[in-house]
């Protein structure tokens, strides 16, 4: 199921600087994440932006979730 999800997250160097978005339109990742984080919940956003369905909320989520989970080395 996460692969079906994480199939709606799209890159192209043509849209938003190859920033990742959601099924190849012009809304980022990070639009949804600063959504959420601003405190708006998932029902608020599906109404805002009816072109979103809320499946490409929960990619947003485990695609940030999982970019966050790599390992990160710092110099000594």
């Amino acid at each position: 199921m996460d692969s079906n999800l994480l199939n709606r997250i799209t890159f192209s160097a043509a849209q938003c600087a190859g920033r990742p978005c959601i099924r190849g339109m012009r809304m980022r990742v990070m639009d949804i994440l600063e959504l959420m984080a601003a405190g708006a919940d998932r029902k608020e956003i599906l109404a805002d932006y009816p072109y979103l369905e809320s499946d490409d909320i929960t990619a947003a989520l485990l695609y940030a979730t999982r970019q966050s989970g790599h390992l990160v080395l710092q110099a000594a």
